[in-house]
């Protein structure tokens, strides 16, 4: 007696709606990295804590993207390091352009700056997963945390301790502006597959 079986289903891409979900959790990365690094270094108030608020605050912000991606990822050992890497760089050039300085401009400055150092590290990590799409990624993450920072001073938080990094309200709206990167990267898979 022949036993009838059937294949196993094709893994698949999570839909855009449940992708999206997982990624907008991450928003949290972004106050816990900020929140770690105030509790270790105090204010950003000079070029040390610049490189080693950068580098903390962007390896737990990366850690946490690399979980919200899901299976469909980069390595989250490079992506970690690339987000820390580069908000180590763009924190240090930054603050260095902005003398330290926290009113609306110099906040969106930091923004700009730092999400093109970030976006830039991440493209190549994004790279072999997007090809040539990768390399809008810093042009939008500059805009996107400017956008961070220009609402966090917006909503009345005490931008003047020198954070590393944008609030909560800041996080959410630059988790949900991003939300197409992991729906890009489960397409991409899923074409692969």
């Amino acid at each position: 007696m022949s036993e009838l079986s059937t294949p196993a289903p094709a893994a698949t891409a999570p839909g855009p709606l449940r992708t999206t979900a997982r990624w907008m959790v991450t928003f949290i990365g972004f106050p816990l990295g900020g929140l770690t690094t105030d509790l270790l270094l105090g204010p950003i108030d000079s070029p040390v804590s610049a490189l080693l608020g950068g580098l903390v605050t962007g390896g737990i912000l990366g850690a946490v993207q690399a979980w919200g991606f899901g299976r469909n990822r980069p390595s989250p050992a490079r992506w970690i390091a690339a987000t820390a890497v580069g908000l180590m760089i763009g924190l240090v050039a930054a603050t260095w352009m902005v003398d330290f300085r926290t009113g609306l401009v110099d906040l969106a400055v930091q923004g700009a700056v730092c999400g093109a150092a970030v976006g830039t590290l991440q493209a190549v990590v994004l790279r072999p997963l997007l090809g040539r799409r990768a390399l809008a990624w810093p042009v939008a993450l500059s805009a996107v945390w400017a956008a961070g920072w220009t609402i966090t001073a917006a909503a009345g938080v005490q931008v003047g301790q020198q954070f590393a990094v944008f609030g909560s309200s800041g996080a959410i709206v630059a988790t949900a502006l991003t939300a197409v990167l992991p729906i890009l990267i489960n397409r991409g898979k899923g074409a692969s597959s």
